[in-house]
C-alpha cells in the first residue's frame, strides 16, 4: 500500500522514508514534501545530498534543517489551505515553499530572513516555484525579533532557529486559535492561542538548531 502511494504521489526515496517511518502522516504536509524538492533550496556543491535526511550548510553559519525535523514541526503545526502565515529565518527558502505549497493561492506567507546574501539566495530558490511571482510567498530582509505585525494575525507561525523563551511579539501576533511552532533551547515547544492572554504549551525535547540571529 506504501509503495502504491508513494508512487502516486511522485515520492522520492527521502519522503518514503519519513512516512513509512511514521513521521509525515497528514496529506497536506506529504504532498508538500513531494512536490517541493529539498535539493532546489541547497548550494550547488551539496546537490549529493538532497535527499539525505541530516542538516546541510547553506554559509553564514546557517543550515538547512534536517528533514526529519521539518516534517516534526510541519506536523505539529498542521497548516490548512488559505491560512495566514508567518516563517521566521527562511534561509535557503525550503521551509517558505513548503508553506506555500500546503497554503495554495488563497494562503499566503510571510517570510522573514536577516541575512541579506541568504534572503537573495532564498527568493531565487522560492520563485522556482513561482510561489514569488504569484503573490503566495512575500519575503522580508529584516529581523524577526518583534515579528512582524503588518500581515498579523497569523493562523500558524513557523521559526527556525532557537531562542531563550517565545517572543512575546510572536504570542501576540497570533489569531486566537492560532498556533505556532518554535524551538526554545533544545526543545521544540507548540504554543496555541486559547484565548488573548492563554496560551497551551507542549514542549518537545532533543533537537538542536542555529540560535536565532537578530
Amino acid at each position: 500500500m506504501l509503495d502504491a502511494v508513494c508512487s502516486q504521489e511522485g515520492m522520492n526515496k527521502l519522503v518514503k522514508n519519513l512516512v513509512h517511518d511514521g513521521l509525515l502522516r497528514t496529506d497536506n504536509v506529504i504532498k508538500a514534501f513531494s512536490k517541493i524538492q529539498r535539493s532546489d533550496f541547497i548550494p550547488s556543491d551539496l546537490l549529493a545530498w538532497g535527499e539525505a535526511d541530516a542538516s546541510l550548510p547553506i554559509g553564514f553559519g546557517q543550515t538547512i534543517s534536517q528533514p526529519l525535523t521539518v516534517a516534526f514541526m510541519l506536523e505539529l503545526l498542521q497548516v490548512k489551505s488559505g491560512d495566514n502565515v508567518l516563517d521566521v529565518g527562511s534561509g535557503s527558502g525550503w521551509t517558505s515553499a513548503l508553506l506555500a505549497h500546503m497554503v495554495g493561492e488563497k494562503g499566503r506567507v510571510s517570510s522573514l530572513e536577516i541575512i541579506r546574501e541568504l534572503f537573495e539566495f532564498g527568493k531565487k530558490n522560492i520563485d522556482k516555484y513561482s510561489f514569488v511571482r504569484n503573490g503566495t510567498v512575500e519575503l522580508y530582509c529584516q529581523s524577526a525579533s518583534r515579528g512582524f505585525e503588518k500581515n498579523s494575525p497569523y493562523d500558524c507561525i513557523l521559526v527556525s532557529a532557537s531562542v531563550m523563551e517565545a517572543p512575546e511579539a510572536l504570542k501576540k501576533q497570533l489569531k486566537i486559535g492560532g498556533k505556532m511552532v518554535i524551538p526554545i533551547r533544545s526543545e521544540i515547544w507548540f504554543v496555541k492561542k486559547e484565548a488573548e492572554n492563554d496560551f497551551s504549551v507542549e514542549k518537545f525535547p532533543g533537537f538542536a538548531f542555529v540560535p536565532f540571529v537578530k
